[in-house]
């Protein structure tokens, strides 16, 4: 096999020579705002093993049809990927499909029923067809017995025998009362029964009947204890090895319901406007959340008592900015759980928990038989809010979970960088496997009797990412990929292979399949560009390091033109998404903004796309960093890097201009509002304009809420700094935006007519939701904001 960089050679280069060196095509805006898949080309997703381990499927469309196809690559085979029919895709294993112990069998569903394969064999069974979707399918320990999910109770099935076992019942609503009749009803139902025999004798039979049927059933099998859950909601189930204990997450719906903004649709089908029911905004009433656990030994249900987890009545930090005289009544904070996770052979139950305030997470182990916490394994707090990779969100079995029977491992923030560690469930004792200033972002973890972990890191580099391997107990690691860029890797069931596709910063991910071993040699299995992008020299960016006001090391993304047709002006491009990383080596979300920059070059302008604080892959203190103030270090960050350009670079002081989109957005009205000497112009695109109006997810992280930190709101939101607003604006925004809502940029437009502010436009897009997908919308946007650039830049 030919070494990765032979493999995969660039469909582009660093251009600094002149554009007339060479003949070249022209880029314009509408060439490279067209369709993806017609312009640049389809590249495979949805990578994931064929129960053998041998074959590679994934989607695909290289033959730019409207929808992508299936598609088959065999490990061995040096033949190109062959398309799999709808009817052969269909008897597929779902993506849901579970091992059992022995890796012998597959369980799964699919359209909603459940099916058995044994790996050896090939052969499918059917273990279910009915009306009702079976789904969450897994093994009752080491198998063969099937678990899985219907409506709202658990359920098991022994494929040797067909028994089907009912292990819950779960109902929505209270239990019956004894006796719900008035005082009044009492008094007339003992008349009836004192004046007439035969309503005397009717009520006797029935009380023996039920007696009679009460001594049958006593003799049969036991049914399950009918639980009642009134308005909650059941989110996921989780069965003991043994079968003994069945847990449930219970989610309750805020009181009073939540308040959901509507956003408008004006060109519909029907010719009536329509609103889109989206989400409630930050601070609104927040669903709660238990742990149900139900004992089929003892036939009894309760639920989790936290009052074991320490510092659930802690006071937030920041709270001490404020007298609230509520802070001293120690109100217990709202918690997440999640699990819990069974050691394999059924000893422990970790149960990991989240504070709903962001500020904590603990792993602790659950003593299923009384719902309480026996000891804390782990406890990580951030007066800031948790996160990083694997620690983001929430926990499940690819982020948490059991080495061996005695060993939990689980992610740590603790030094600053997203690690590995075990926890002894025996003793608490804790151990680092990975140490160092990069982030471990995958992992898969060695199965029993199995020597290595597999990890994907950025430890060679933050723009890289590569897939290493290091023993069980922890040490050196040995990078087993190669090559500048990064690889979203998928291993095989049996991890003697792996899959994963592969991109630098100039050329889109393509499949590449390599053995599991040490500095791989990677075998590309996809070509997917299509040969009129390929045409064009696509730059390979620089990446630089420059430094923050505060000593902040900051990476970007450079574009430099040639020397004959550098303009000296120069273009920030600020990525979305907040916590998102962009100056790296690998194929960027924002490729029509790639595509953009390089016209930009051709041009004469300087692009620059810095990570600022907040990005990902640098760190806890590095995302962090706008805690309780976007628009803050971030902002900085920006405005150090337009200075660099200016020092370093050559460009006109005068000559600098931003856009980006969402937060981006969000950056750039920031920009020109409270920086209109730093900034000739601006774009800002879908943006946030009032904090207070965004998701509670996303904003109560790093500004907590309206209502109990409304500082952080008052001097993160734009709409408040909107009078200084002197240079050229751009606004853009989609009208039916479930994201960002319109509304954001309708009340930003009151309070600029309000201020008497010359000199901004508003461009709507009727069509658009928060990612664009009409190639007219993108194609109308992008040439407003080069309109801009060009008026305003160019000398």
């Amino acid at each position: 096999m030919l070494p990765l960089a032979v493999l995969l050679p660039f469909v582009g280069h660093t251009q600094t020579a002149s554009p007339r060196a060479a003949a070249r095509p022209e880029l314009t805006v509408e060439k490279i705002m067209q369709a993806p898949a017609q312009w640049v080309g389809t590249a495979p997703s949805a990578l994931r093993w064929s129960a053998d381990g041998r074959q590679v499927c994934f989607s695909w469309n290289p033959e730019q049809n409207r929808r992508d196809s299936l598609y088959v690559v065999d490990f061995a085979s040096k033949a190109a990927p062959k398309k799999v029919g709808a009817r052969v895709a269909a008897t597929l294993p779902a993506l849901d499909a579970v091992y059992d112990q022995a890796r012998r069998q597959q369980v799964y569903s699919r359209g909603g029923d459940l099916f058995l394969l044994d790996i050896k064999t090939g052969r499918e069974r059917r273990l279910t067809l009915t009306a009702e979707a079976e789904s969450q399918p897994g093994f009752v320990g080491a198998g063969p017995v099937v678990s899985f999910r219907r409506d709202n109770n658990l359920y098991t099935l022994d494929p040797s025998n067909g028994q089907l076992t009912q292990l819950t019942d779960l109902r929505a609503g209270s239990a019956p009362g004894k006796n719900a009749l008035t005082d009044q009803r009492n008094t007339l139902q003992r008349q009836q029964t004192q004046l007439f025999d035969v309503l005397r004798r009717r009520e006797a039979a029935r009380t023996a009947g039920k007696a009679y049927e009460k001594r049958v059933a006593a003799g049969a099998p036991k049914l399950p204890k009918a639980v009642y859950i009134g308005e909650q909601e059941i989110e996921e189930f989780r069965l003991s090895p043994d079968g003994r204990f069945v847990t449930y997450r219970l989610a309750t719906p805020p009181a009073g319901g939540e308040r959901v903004a509507q956003v408008p649709a004006f060109v519909t089908a029907t010719g009536y406007t329509e609103d889109l029911p989206t989400r409630s905004k930050v601070g609104d009433r927040q669903t709660g959340y238990a742990l149900g656990i139900y004992d089929r030994q003892h036939d009894s249900a309760y639920v989790f008592n936290p009052k074991a987890v320490p510092g659930r009545f802690d006071v937030p930090e920041y709270r001490k900015e404020y007298s609230a005289p509520k802070d001293t009544a120690r109100a217990a904070r709202a918690l997440l759980p999640f699990g819990p996770f069974w050691s394999p052979d059924g000893h422990y139950a970790l149960l990991t928990l989240r504070a709903l305030d962001n500020k904590d997470r603990w792993l602790g182990l659950l003593d299923a038989t009384t719902g309480q916490l026996t000891r804390i394994l782990d406890r990580q707090h951030d007066d800031a809010w948790i996160g990083g990779p694997g620690i983001d969100d929430q926990d499940t079995d690819e982020n948490v979970g059991w080495l061996d029977n005695g060993t939990v491992w689980f992610h740590s923030e603790a030094t600053g960088y997203s690690h590995l560690y075990t926890a002894d469930a025996a003793t608490g004792a804790k151990k680092a496997l990975t140490s160092g200033a990069f982030e471990v972002q995958q992992v898969v973890p060695p199965r029993a009797g199995e020597k290595w972990w597999y990890l994907v890191t950025n430890e060679s580099d933050a723009g890289e990412k590569h897939l290493w391997r290091m023993a069980r107990a922890g040490g050196a690691r040995e990078q087993i990929t190669t090559g500048k860029g990064a690889y979203e890797v998928s291993i095989a069931p049996d991890k003697q292979l792996a899959a994963a596709r592969f991109s630098r910063s100039n050329q889109p991910w393509e499949l590449v399949t390599f053995d599991l071993k040490p500095h791989a040699e990677a075998v590309r299995r996809t070509h997917s560009t299509t040969a009129a992008w390929e045409a064009y020299p696509w730059r390979e960016p620089e990446i630089v390091t420059l430094p923050a006001r505060d000593g902040v090391p900051l990476r970007a993304r450079l574009y430099r033109p040639a020397t004959d047709v550098k303009n000296g002006a120069a273009v920030i491009f600020v990525h979305g998404a907040g916590y998102l990383q962009n100056a790296h080596h690998w194929w960027s979300h924002y490729f029509r903004e790639y595509q953009f920059h390089n016209l930009l070059v051709d041009r004469g302008y300087t692009v620059l796309d810095v990570d600022y604080r907040g990005s990902a892959g640098y760190g806890r203190a590095f995302r962090t960093g706008i805690y309780r103030h976007m628009g803050g270090k971030d902002l900085t960050d920006e405005v150090d890097a337009a200075r660099w350009l200016v020092a370093q670079q050559g460009v006109d002081a005068a000559r600098i201009g931003m856009y980006g989109g969402s937060y981006g957005g969000f950056m750039t009205l920031m920009a020109l509002f409270t920086e209109p000497d730093v900034f000739a112009c601006g774009a800002a695109l879908r943006s946030v304009t009032d904090w207070a109006h965004y998701n509670h997810g996303y904003t109560s992280n790093i500004l907590n809420s309206p209502q109990t930190d409304s500082l952080a709101y008052r001097r993160s939101s734009p709409i408040y700094f909107a009078d200084g607003l002197r240079k050229p604006l751009l606004i853009c925004h989609g009208m039916v935006d479930t994201n960002v809502h319109f509304q954001d940029v309708v009340r930003l437009s009151q309070r600029l007519i309000e201020l008497h502010k010359p000199g901004w436009e508003l461009a709507v897009y009727p069509v658009e939701d928060h990612a664009f997908t009409e190639p007219d919308s993108w194609t109308d946007e992008y040439a407003r904001i080069l309109k801009l650039f060009e008026a305003n830049l160019r000398k």
